[in-house]
């Protein structure tokens, strides 16, 4: 797998949601869960991430980009403090039931927060046990991204 962009939204209504997005890219989730479907679009290349959030609904959740592997988070995340901008480092997290090595960038001039992440392996929950919310970059929630990996797994 080359990278491909992430994009998160919450949605209101995840059948619905998902109904609508099999129908607009031509495939069906590649994951679902409580609340949660996430699509690997080959063309274009894209991961459509869904997230019932009542509330939030229609609203951007987070960005990112999924790399192949964690040489390729660590190669990205070198290059961008080399160019000045700051991260905040997730290794070995669970996020969006998946185990993932990955980093937040920090600093965005609107806001949005992108990861660069790869997926290590499935998980069948959404966060690490005993966590929540303050995980994924407070995915789903209004804050700063977690500052480590601690905090999540």
């Amino acid at each position: 797998m080359s990278s491909r962009l992430q994009l998160a939204l919450n949605v209101s209504d995840l059948e619905e949601s998902v109904a609508f997005y099999s129908k607009l890219f031509g495939t069906e989730p590649a994951k679902r869960r409580p609340g949660y479907a996430n699509f690997a679009i080959a063309e274009p290349p894209l991961k459509l991430v869904l997230l019932e959030q009542s509330g939030q609904d229609g609203s951007l959740n987070h960005l990112g980009v999924e790399v192949s592997d964690a040489g390729i988070v660590d190669a990205e995340q070198s290059r961008l403090a080399e160019s000045g901008l700051a991260s905040a480092d997730e290794r070995g997290t669970t996020c969006c039931y998946a185990r993932q090595d990955k980093f937040w960038v920090k600093g965005a001039p609107d806001g949005e927060r992108w990861e660069i992440y790869t997926v290590l392996a499935d998980s069948q929950t959404f966060y690490a046990e005993g966590h929540g919310e303050q995980c994924c970059g407070g995915t789903g929630q209004a804050g700063e991204p977690a500052t480590s990996a601690a905090q999540c797994c």
